[in-house]
């Protein structure tokens, strides 16, 4: 009987053994990326970056330097064909190659969707709500699905871009109207892109949603915006904010902020889009509205990076380990001849393509000479 147990409890432990090598529980990462969609454009203008004097493929050089995760943004139907479906498709096979994590940002419309537009696609001009609310399921459906089917799945997708006026005006439009029926009708369109995104995945394929507003640093606005999706049901994974200190307030407001969502809603937090400038062009001289650095950080290469690095700790800091990650906008956006450039005082390389030393902030590794 001594032996048989013993047998038999050895079988039992060799059996559990394996069963955890096989499926080892998984450690979530912090996210530290970068939305690179501007990198096709530039790289066809002739756009080069180095380290060190040493060329490298963006994504590679980004990895090097800790980054984990590329967010890349969706347009309908776009003119020059840039962050189009196809083009998207491109560029996640580039990112799953690289082994980075995706987040695919779906603007739902043919161009730039942010606070002051959010214009439908073209070819969703003149249709009824009832069917404009099955396009946006099934245009999401086809943009997941075919990332899927390519395997190159998305870890994260936004249901918009900075909506906190909603989106697909004026069905959707929450700022100009506010009242019952439009929240009502953006609920479904934000129902119907997560339904899209939950019918494509499956359970093999777990993706988080996210919904994104722009006002990192307001708090009142914040919970005006989630307390009426909460009222109305939508049910998503991750809130994504955008913080740019010149409109949206100090690091203390966006800390309040963040600590008061996570808290009050019981989700993860994702600074979804942020910047820093490393030096102005018109410093001291700047009209209102226009680029700033934040107060207490130089517009300076050390002042980008330290910045950074204490952005990204005060998002690890938010209880309960909610803050979830910091993705840098547009870092690769240089002054190229023809690439319509207006952000090169706040990219992560000087203008020949150069990476800065603020990048570093990016790795967990690397300690600072101060």
């Amino acid at each position: 009987m001594k032996r048989t147990n013993i047998v038999i409890t050895s079988a039992i432990l060799t059996l559990t053994s394996l069963i955890y090598a096989a499926d080892p529980p998984q450690k979530e990462t912090f996210i530290k990326g970068c939305d690179i969609s501007f990198l096709p454009q530039m790289e066809k203008l002739g756009a080069a970056y180095s380290d060190k004097g040493q060329k490298k493929d963006l994504l590679v050089l980004m990895k090097d330097h800790g980054m984990n995760t590329v967010r890349l943004r969706v347009w309908h139907t776009p003119k020059n064909g840039y962050c189009g479906k196809e083009a998207t498709l491109e560029m996640a096979r580039r990112v799953h190659n690289a082994g980075m994590k995706l987040v695919i940002d779906l603007h739902y419309s043919d161009t730039w969707a942010d606070p002051a537009h959010q214009i439908k696609p073209a070819a969703w001009t003149n249709l009824p709500f009832a069917d404009l609310e099955k396009a946006v399921k099934e245009y999401t459906h086809d943009i997941v699905s075919s990332l899927i089917k390519q395997k190159t799945p998305p870890d994260i997708v936004q249901i918009g871009n900075e909506i906190t006026p909603g989106m697909l005006w004026d069905d959707g439009n929450i700022a100009k109207f506010n009242d019952d029926l439009h929240w009502k009708q953006l609920s479904q369109l934000l129902k119907a892109g997560i339904s899209g995104v939950m019918e494509s995945s499956g359970k093999k394929n777990p993706i988080k949603t996210m919904i994104h507003i722009d006002c990192g640093g307001n708090n009142k606005t914040s919970l005006w915006f989630f307390d009426n999706l909460k009222k109305q049901g939508v049910e998503f994974d991750l809130i994504g904010l955008s913080y740019y200190s010149w409109w949206h307030g100090t690091m203390k407001d966006l800390g309040r902020n963040m600590n008061d969502l996570a808290m009050r809603y019981n989700k993860d937090v994702v600074v979804i889009e942020t910047a820093h400038p490393w030096f102005l062009y018109n410093a001291g001289k700047k009209r209102k509205g226009e680029f700033d650095a934040h107060p207490g950080y130089e517009a300076a290469v050390n002042g980008q990076e330290s910045y950074l690095r204490d952005l990204i700790a005060l998002v690890r800091n938010v209880p309960k380990k909610h803050g979830k990650g910091v993705v840098y906008w547009a870092p690769e956006w240089l002054p190229l001849k023809g690439s319509g450039s207006t952000w090169s005082e706040m990219t992560l390389f000087d203008n020949m393509g150069q990476v800065l030393p603020s990048i570093n902030a990016f790795n967990d590794s690397w300690t600072p000479a101060r």
